[in-house]
């Protein structure tokens, strides 16, 4: 699904992004982890197309990809953001929102589809007329999760998903992705801070640190602390006091 080589970032005169290689086969989940800062988020937009000052291989779905996108590209690779009060419009109602990615795709308005989508991630039609001030935080990601499927990509990059959440609503959202994932066969490149998100949806990790992958691991040994590099170890170390399962 995705073959990356020596992919490099910048923002403006800062390398954010050094030199990254990896792949992640069709259907796989794989995870990101490392500290604020440390250039996961960037990377991720570089493969949606939404941050050009980058250069380097990337194919997308066996599509070589550069800096211009093709027009159907929604079609294979969508987002979802950390915030999901600021990735939805606050004068567009859930409806207007979810019809957006049918829109630029030439695709006639729905409802029945629309209704269909907030089906799938737990709300009902009865959110269509609503704004995103009159959700909750979770009911509010779950519809951004609703309008990245809409195009039914086969990929999902994840952006934080649940860090602007309640601790209470997480699992929830994460129990909702792994649903998905296993009825649509998607993969999945999750970005997170948090070492016991990336467990619970990832078969495979990397710690990412200043910009630089500094160990590729299973979610296994992720989990048992299996690390050879010692910021991973560190990583490991810092995060125990604070997992919760998921």
């Amino acid at each position: 699904m995705i073959e990356a080589r020596g992919i490099t970032a910048r923002h403006g005169d800062n390398v954010v992004v050094r030199d990254v290689s990896f792949d992640v086969a069709d259907g796989e989940s794989f995870g990101i982890v490392g500290e604020s800062g440390s250039g996961k988020s960037t990377l991720l937009r570089v493969i949606a197309g939404l941050h050009r000052d980058w250069s380097g291989e990337l194919s997308v779905a066996g599509k070589k990809q550069d800096r211009d996108r093709p027009h159907d590209f929604g079609r294979v690779v969508s987002m979802v953001f950390q915030d999901p009060y600021g990735s939805l419009h606050p004068r567009q109602t859930v409806g207007r929102a979810l019809a957006e990615p049918l829109i630029v795709q030439g695709i006639r308005y729905d409802a029945a589809r629309i209704d269909a989508a907030l089906r799938d991630v737990g709300l009902d039609a009865s959110h269509r007329a609503r704004y995103p001030h009159q959700l909750s935080g979770g009911q509010r990601q779950r519809v951004a999760i609703a309008r990245a499927l809409m195009l039914e990509p086969r990929l999902l990059l994840l952006d934080e998903p649940t860090s602007a959440l309640d601790a209470s609503v997480q699992a929830d959202i994460l129990a909702l992705l792994r649903r998905v994932r296993q009825a649509r066969g998607m993969s999945f490149v999750l970005v997170s801070h948090s070492l016991a998100i990336v467990e619970a949806l990832c078969e495979r990790a990397a710690v990412m640190q200043q910009g630089s992958f500094v160990e590729e691991v299973s979610a296994g040994d992720l989990r048992r602390g299996n690390l050879h590099n010692s910021y991973a170890r560190e990583l490991f170390a810092a995060s125990r006091g604070f997992r919760r399962a998921f």
